[in-house]
């Protein structure tokens, strides 16, 4: 059995062209696309075993992303960035994001107020000298 490779490009005015050997594009025969309804949309994600939607069961045993996770990944930020901006030590932050160790209900809270106002935190904190990493 051979195998070839098909190198494709969209061109700015939407057209998708096949780039040949000698570096010019042939376009690709259109082949229009048919929109589907929503009924449709339905049917199709229902008939496909692999996006079947989550059951209360499955979803209660779901692995939950780490709130810390997700607030770090909100602000943009590295989790030097956030153990530094935050003074959480470093190593305690990967603990928690990866799931070693939950926070604690004073870290809980201490996430949380991050989360609301992490400009104010960093306000709040901009006196205080972070600890070294």
């Amino acid at each position: 059995m051979s195998k070839t490779t098909t190198i494709a490009r969209i061109r700015p005015d939407g057209k998708v062209v096949e780039i040949l050997a000698d570096g010019s594009e042939r376009c690709f025969p259109d082949m229009p696309m048919r929109p589907m309804t929503e009924a449709e949309v339905s049917a199709a994600a229902a008939s496909d075993p692999d996006a079947l939607p989550m059951t209360p069961e499955e979803l209660s045993s779901a692995r939950r992303v780490p709130r810390s996770k997700t607030i770090r990944r909100a602000l943009g930020l590295s989790q030097e960035e956030f153990a530094g901006r935050f003074h959480i030590p470093l190593g305690t932050l990967r603990d928690w994001e990866q799931e070693r160790c939950e926070p604690d209900q004073t870290a809980r809270a201490y996430l949380t107020v991050i989360a609301r106002d992490p400009e104010g935190v960093q306000r709040a904190l901009g006196g205080i000298r972070a600890p070294s990493l």
